[in-house]
């Protein structure tokens, strides 16, 4: 077959699938838009009638007609009697009853008048422009289709006769001087308008075999994890280094460290086999992640630690990717009935920093990633954090810094209201922290709790902040006001903590009435008999629990009845363009429903526009918490 058949054939197979993918749509698009025209003028339809007060039904009959367009009218009493019919024999020829889709006709019925009005509104003028529309189209595709073949086969005829010629001549070339070899039979299958590159081919597929086999057994030796036969370290730096040199100013994209979080855990309790096993599996998880994105890599930085690396990618496209690894991470986990499978930090690529600088700030970000859902990740972004000298910390840095907070009580208070709607007088402020180092700087406050997370010492951070808290509002004379604290999962699940906590609210009680603690949905779900005492306690001291980050768990409502919270404030990542997004509408509507049926009161949080707060009042949430509300202000 010829070079002309073959782009003639295939630009006719394309035609095709286009021709299929328009008319499709263009159905579609067009049907939905006559059920609309029909459902408008139902409306309206059903305003007329109600206001019609005469008996003459023939004469409203004709009222109708003559105020609007039909294809067809039908009017008949309550008994089937035809009073008026109407078809209009020269309607312009619906496409739609081509696949048999033709809009049925609409009924409405009016008590008052006892009758029956069925009616197809007429869509002559849509249908003719769509007509256009289409010949137009088709027009088009078929010039192009004609035109691309005769263009397409000349080009490459062209080119293809001088580009064989001269790679004829250079691949001989270079063969006669590396090596003289006859090679294996001549197995390749060209095209005719080749047949003279053939023989040198062959015996360049020899040479290159032999000298490709050469080369990977040496990658193999120096640049490949022989587990997950990923490339290892040594190669990211060199690959990095060499991205960074060719790219010099254009160069942008996404760094990625995936860290196998069980990995010890595995190789204690179970064995190293268990643990190679665990490990390639996460390796092909990513790999099959990564294998449909342009230029991306992945590597085995050591044992526990993957690079993935996604040049030209956004921060926005590296939280999608994230978000499917979390999914395919959550789906081994159910399957290997493990704690949890791996944890991602994401950083954004900068130029003006070492690549050590940029492992670091990865490896801050999956400490923030741990703290939250299992398998999930975080993007590094936070603009201070990268100027600041705590990017550099190490743990034993952040161990000296979380300790002299603790020691010397270097903690600020801020407080943000939430604002009650209409129904509500008041809800209660939120109590924010911000943490001083030994140098007189602010540190970034989610790095500092994950930190403290890390090295186990976020108890004494959350009983520091309730004590500052407790001690400002007597001081103050707040005691009118109520307050939220945040309490950590690790804590609310202390037996010693939990104990603490209600001697030191019995202490002062008057206070402890107007105290509301905040817990995460993801807390309460890692222990739920554990959850339930401390929910016990809290009530028993008069204090109420409010659970924070609603709606991303799997809990939800399944456990309420148990818990009994007193508050839910819905995570913020329902809140942007809640008022387009009529599916989180529907989905909140539900929820707040059936919260308020069960006594719990529902706040939303992340409230940054004003079309945001009117859609929370609108879907009767308690009470809104945002910026374009208020900000933070100290205590």
């Amino acid at each position: 077959m010829s070079t002309f058949s073959r782009i003639f054939f295939k630009n006719i197979a394309l035609t095709i699938i286009f021709c299929v993918c328009y008319f499709s749509f263009s159905f579609y698009s067009l049907n939905n838009f006559v059920i609309e025209e029909q459902s408008a003028h139902q409306v309206s339809l059903k305003k007329i009638t109600e206001h019609y007060k005469d008996d003459d039904l023939k004469g409203f009959s004709r009222q109708l007609k003559l105020a609007f367009e039909y294809d067809e009218l039908l009017i008949s009493n309550f008994n089937d009697e035809v009073i008026y019919s109407y078809k209009n024999e020269n309607a312009t020829f619906n496409p739609l009853t081509l696949i048999d889709n033709e809009v049925p006709l609409s009924t409405v019925k009016n008590n008052a008048l006892a009758i029956f009005i069925k009616y197809r509104v007429n869509n002559d003028q849509l249908y003719k422009v769509y007509y256009t529309i289409t010949s137009f189209v088709i027009a088009v595709v078929l010039l192009v289709l004609i035109l691309g073949s005769f263009i397409t086969n000349s080009i490459i005829n062209s080119s293809s006769s001088k580009a064989k010629r001269y790679i004829s001549k250079l691949i001989a070339v270079e063969i006669k001087t590396a090596l003289e070899s006859t090679g294996p039979p001549n197995t390749l299958k060209l095209p005719k308008e080749f047949a003279e590159m053939n023989s040198v081919l062959v015996q360049l597929q020899s040479f290159v075999s032999n000298k490709q086999l050469k080369f990977e057994e040496l990658q193999q030796t120096a640049f490949i994890d022989h587990l997950t036969d990923l490339e290892n370290r040594s190669s990211f730096v060199d690959f990095f280094d060499n991205y960074i040199e060719q790219s010099k100013e254009s160069a942008f994209g996404v760094l990625i460290i995936t860290r196998c979080s069980e990995l010890m855990t595995i190789n204690q309790i179970h064995s190293y086999q268990e643990g190679d096993r665990y490990i390639r599996q996460v390796a092909n998880i990513l790999k099959k992640q990564v294998q449909h994105i342009d230029s991306a890599h992945v590597y085995r930085l050591n044992g526990s630690d993957f690079a993935i690396f996604l040049p030209n990618t956004t921060v926005n496209q590296a939280e999608k990717f994230c978000a499917e690894l979390t999914g395919l991470f959550n789906e081994y986990q159910q399957f290997a009935d493990y704690d949890s499978i791996a944890y991602s930090g994401i950083v954004k690529l900068d130029l003006q920093k070492p690549l050590g600088e940029m492992l670091a700030l990865a490896d801050s970000a999956i400490s923030l990633a741990q703290t939250r859902n299992k398998n999930s990740w975080y993007v590094q972004s936070d603009p201070q954090l990268l100027k600041s000298e705590t990017a550099g910390f190490g743990n034993q840095n952040w161990n000296k810094e979380i300790s002299f907070v603790i020691e010397h009580q270097s903690a600020s208070l801020l407080s943000q209201v939430i604002q009650p709607n209409s129904r509500n007088n008041r809800i209660y402020n939120e109590v924010l922290s911000r943490f001083t180092s030994s140098e007189g700087d602010i540190l970034p406050t989610e790095t500092f709790i994950a930190m403290a997370e890390k090295l186990d010492k976020i108890i004494l951070i959350d009983r520091l902040v309730i004590e500052k808290t407790l001690v400002e509002i007597k001081a103050k004379n707040l005691s009118e006001q109520a307050f939220g604290i945040n309490l950590s999962t690790r804590s609310i699940h202390d037996q010693h903590f939990v104990i603490w906590l209600e001697r030191r609210l019995l202490k002062d009680h008057d206070i402890a009435t107007r105290l509301i603690f905040e817990i995460s949905e993801y807390g309460l779900e890692q222990n739920i008999r554990g959850s339930k005492h401390f929910i016990e306690m809290i009530h028993r001291v008069g204090a109420r629990i409010c659970v924070e980050h609603f709606g991303v768990g799997v809990t939800s409502f399944k456990f309420f009845r148990e818990l009994s919270p007193d508050f839910i404030k819905i995570d913020g990542s329902y809140t942007r363009d809640i008022h387009i997004d009529k599916n989180n509408q529907y989905f909140l509507r539900l929820m707040i429903d059936l919260a308020h049926r069960l006594g719990v009161r529902v706040l939303a949080e992340s409230v940054e526009t004003q079309e945001e707060k009117c859609t929370f009042d609108e879907i009767f949430v308690d009470g809104c918490q945002g910026f374009y509300l208020a900000k933070p202000e100290p205590l």
